[in-house]
């Protein structure tokens, strides 16, 4: 089933090139095709009992025409020759109408072919060992009768990919991305907690088999028990050590949407203007590279077929530009960047981020914290919401450690961060030398997800912290 559908969408190439040229004799001023097939497996089990396993795979193409400044789009559901060319039809059909006339793109011209960089490829490995890894994840968390619930699971996902545009590209890359995790409540008759550990990577099966699973299962359970021991978190305005993940919920929500071309574009974003204006403590560099090796947001290409890059969004505290598309790189006289994203085939593409991250600074983690007289250590996220327009920040973190004399003086429970992202920045003074990213899913739109990772150092700033449940 799997080679089939793989061999399916190699199949398509000639198919992909004619449609191009149908758009292009239809008066396209450029055209492309994407074929693109996805292959998911999910597993998850619960208190020692197998309760999710799916597999699921789907597939087809997606036409684009620019015609006068404007994208129109067109879908095929199948791989045959005469629905693909009904759809480049409907793409040119759709691209009619008002634009922006005089706008002119400038794809590269690529032609290359690339295999995912695993080790372990997940189509090698049976099924059996999948579950297997979720169980085990859900059964090293049983080491108390305070845990209430564990939760094991393991995800994969392969997207192929084949790119065909006017410019002259044939492009086709595979994409690999497998996570496990492990979800534990602990609950002491008056309240819960919660804890989660475990890895995500654009590796293959790999960062499973090299994975201690029972480690990450029991770290779990242990520091959700020893949640329930914290207690309420202070409030008002603070000095805050965020770590890896809440700085990359700074960088990501706050920072990263706002940096977004199409955001700019639609005059959405409080950075629109900003480039070259100091946003930033002089510590402060912040980049979108989607060419880290192993990191969950990594993609050889976007779905433009731009090769991913590495762009500096804030250069030690200076704003200095934007992650683009083909359409908004066009429109403000940039480069394009490589982050015109789509969620799959059947979706538009927006200017996405792909692995979004502050950059290190000089200290160690310890000695960040001997440094700091008073003030709170975050301790994974729980969520974050984005405000490009205002510009505001806005985390709930997980749990944190008060901080007192350069001492931890104890763990508190779950807490807000708010505050204005600018004002934050500028009043970081301290970041660790170690970068951490942590994978997930980005939305945008009307639920178009995308897979991204965000990260950074420790970094201590000033923040509003809300304490309480």
């Amino acid at each position: 089933m799997k080679a089939a559908t793989v061999m399916v969408a190699e199949q398509a190439h000639d198919e992909l090139s004619a449609a191009v040229q149908r758009m292009r004799d239809l008066g396209a001023g450029f055209s492309d095709a994407r074929s693109q097939t996805v292959r998911t497996t999910g597993v998850s089990s619960m208190n020692g009992e197998l309760r999710q396993l799916t597999e699921k795979s789907t597939g087809g193409v997606c036409l684009r025409a620019w015609i006068g400044g404007r994208w129109g789009y067109g879908t095929a559901t199948s791989f045959e020759r005469k629905d693909i060319m009904t759809a480049a039809e409907d793409a040119v059909r759709n691209a009619r109408g008002d634009g922006i006339p005089g706008l002119e793109l400038e794809p590269a011209s690529v032609r290359k072919h690339l295999r995912a960089d695993v080790r372990i490829h997940p189509d090698t490995v049976e099924l059996s060992e999948k579950i297997s890894a979720a169980m085990d994840l859900d059964r090293a968390q049983t080491i108390d009768e305070r845990i209430v619930n564990s939760v094991g699971s393991y995800a994969e996902e392969v997207k192929t990919n084949h790119i065909v545009n006017s410019a002259g590209s044939d492009i086709s890359w595979e994409e690999v991305r497998t996570i496990c995790r492990a979800v534990s409540v602990a609950s002491d008759g008056g309240h819960m907690e919660q804890y989660y550990e475990g890895p995500d990577s654009t590796r293959g099966f790999e960062i499973v088999r090299d994975a201690d699973l029972e480690s990450i299962g029991r770290t779990a359970a242990t520091e959700a028990i020893a949640t329930l021991s914290a207690e309420r978190a202070p409030s008002g305005h603070m000095t805050v050590i965020s770590d890896p993940m809440v700085s990359g919920l700074l960088a990501h929500e706050a920072m990263g949407h706002a940096s977004e071309g199409d955001e700019i574009t639609k005059h959405r974003s409080f950075l629109s203007d900003a480039v070259g204006r100091k946003v930033a403590s002089d510590i402060i560099s912040m980049y979108d590279n989607g060419t880290v090796p192993g990191a969950h947001g990594s993609i050889p290409f976007d779905d433009e077929g731009t090769p991913s890059s590495c762009t500096k969004i804030i250069d030690h505290g200076t704003y200095t530009g934007y992650m683009h598309s083909l359409e908004t790189a066009s429109r403000l006289g940039c480069r394009p960047t490589g982050n015109g994203r789509a969620e799959n085939f059947g979706k538009r593409v927006w200017v996405r981020m792909t692995n979004t991250y502050f950059g290190p600074g000089e200290w160690d983690k310890d000695e960040l914290v001997s440094e700091t007289r008073d003030g709170i250590l975050c301790d994974k996220m729980v969520n974050g919401m984005e405000d490009p327009v205002g510009g505001c920040f806005e985390a709930k973190c997980l749990r944190g450690y008060r901080i007192r004399d350069g001492e931890i003086a104890g763990m508190v429970q779950s807490f807000t961060l708010t505050g204005k992202s600018v004002e934050i920045l500028c009043s970081a003074d301290a970041l660790t030398k170690e970068v951490i990213l942590d994978g997930g899913m980005c939305g945008k739109g009307i639920e178009d997800w995308v897979r991204v990772s965000s990260g950074g150092p420790y970094m201590r700033a000033k923040m509003i912290v809300g304490g309480g449940q």
